[in-house]
């Protein structure tokens, strides 16, 4: 048992509020900049009102993104080739050294080419630039070297990255979690702690410095859980685990089969390209996931949900993706902002092209060369297949409004993908700000869809060792 260090209360308390304000203040920069680069590329800037380039002309959509990622694509070959190579974040943790500038250039270009459309996730860029801040403030306070010292470094850095996490979504449990689930995998009363102050303090400081809203709207959800609901969650976490199993082994491959040369000149602009043709017919596509996820958390139809007691709002129905689809020609089933039953089929067709476009897409862009995250691609595949079996479970059990199965997708759907049910429950009832009954059918089907992609991976991993 370790003695009481009046030094190391000392920097963890600095660690917790200097190093967690710092980052919080970088991730609400980078948020700045990420609107800065949609108004600038797109003309529009994605908010509760307006949660994708729905209204941009389909012509401007194409050669944003294809511009976004040429530029990136030589940004990146140049960096990637001529400079100090900038270590993932889980290597930062282990030891490997976050070059300053090159860091900061990396960064950038992640949120650069979410801006301009491309079809990533930006929740890696915030995390590493948390983990580059904590290597240099162990480095001022000279916390390192063996045994206890490099523990102790290798906890400030994860925990700067979770923070990171935090302060971008303002979700500080879900960055702890992130910290201790998967950069440590080692749950301590002190880490949780220390991972839960840092993420507070960063996710404070960033809502103040971009503002704080509700990321994905659920108002159109019932406002209590049924047992029948429960019933959904077990079988739409089985099948998310099956989905989600498959991005992570998607993304996975096509992370290792990234351009290391310069293929990277001409593989990133023509998945600008192809992402572009994509968001003609597809604008729900382009970037990080929000306007895809929203989509299927929209997904309401009147006829059948006063059952569940679920209501959506004048301006929900107005912000509405399947609204802004319709009212700018988009694939939608019908013209107006009032989804139908009779309808049924379209609007299933509509969210399984979304699926499919988003998998196809994030996995393309990945492939190409591009750095990013998969969080929130993961969120909006799951709210798509949740609110598709939604969909046809409210057929037989009209008391479970859509939006209800979409969140319990979307959550169910990261934790496959992540290997990280705590963090993708958290995440996902953060970034909603959904009501604490949910927790329960959402914990079900995080918990299903678990186990159920644990063991597919580990039986894919077998069979791949046996050849």
């Amino acid at each position: 048992m370790r003695t009481i260090d009046p030094r190391r209360i000392g920097w963890l308390t600095a660690a917790t509020l200097a190093l967690g304000a710092l980052i919080g203040a970088g991730a609400g920069l980078l948020t700045l900049l990420l609107y800065g680069i949609e108004h600038m590329m797109l003309g529009y800037v994605e908010g509760a009102g307006l949660p994708g380039p729905f209204g941009v002309p389909g012509l401007r959509r194409a050669v944003s993104v294809t511009v976004g990622l040429s530029v990136a694509g030589v940004a990146w070959y140049l960096l990637r080739t001529r400079s100090a190579k900038v270590p993932s974040v889980k290597k930062a943790v282990a030891g490997e050294r976050m070059p300053f500038w090159q860091t900061i250039a990396h960064v950038v270009l992640q949120i650069f080419i979410v801006g301009s459309g491309a079809s990533i996730g930006r929740e890696v860029a915030p995390r590493e630039l948390g983990a580059m801040l904590a290597q240099r403030f162990c480095d001022l306070l000279h916390i390192g070297g063996d045994g206890d010292g490099a523990i102790d470094r290798r906890m400030i850095v994860a925990v700067a990255a979770g923070a990171g996490l935090g302060g971008v979504y303002n979700a500080p449990l879900a960055g702890m979690f992130f910290a201790v689930e998967i950069l440590l995998a080692d749950v301590t009363i002190e880490k949780v702690a220390f991972g839960l102050g840092m993420s507070a303090t960063a996710a404070f400081t960033a809502a103040a410095i971009k503002g704080h809203h509700t990321f994905y709207d659920i108002t159109a959800m019932q406002p209590q859980s049924t047992p029948s609901l429960m019933l959904f969650a077990l079988l739409c976490g089985a099948a998310c685990g099956v989905a989600g199993a498959l991005f992570r082994r998607g993304s996975s491959w096509a992370e290792k089969h990234k351009p290391t040369g310069a293929a990277i000149l001409w593989q990133m602009p023509l998945a600008g390209v192809l992402t572009g043709l994509v968001a003609l017919v597809v604008p729900q596509v382009m970037g990080n996931g929000r306007a895809a996820a929203q989509l299927g958390l929209s997904t309401f139809i009147p006829q059948i949900a006063g059952e569940s007691g679920a209501a959506q709002s004048s301006a929900s129905a107005a912000a509405s993706p399947w609204t802004l689809l319709a009212a700018n020609g988009g694939a939608a089933p019908n013209a107006g902002a009032v989804l139908s039953l009779s309808a049924f089929w379209p609007i299933l067709g509509v969210l399984a092209l979304t699926f499919a476009a988003k998998a196809v897409m994030t996995l393309v862009t990945i492939r190409s060369g591009a750095s990013g995250g998969v969080l929130q691609p993961g969120i909006a595949l799951g709210a798509t297949l949740g609110a598709m079996l939604g969909l046809i479970w409210m057929l037989a059990f009209p008391s479970d409004s859509v939006t209800a199965c979409a969140l319990i997708g979307a959550a169910a759907l990261l934790s496959a993908s992540q290997q990280a049910p705590l963090m993708a429950m958290c995440l996902v009832m953060e970034l909603t700000e959904a009501p604490l009954t949910f927790f329960v059918p959402v914990g079900l089907a995080v918990a299903a869809s678990a186990f159920v992609s644990q063991w597919l991976l580990a039986a894919w991993s077998g069979a791949r060792a046996n050849r």
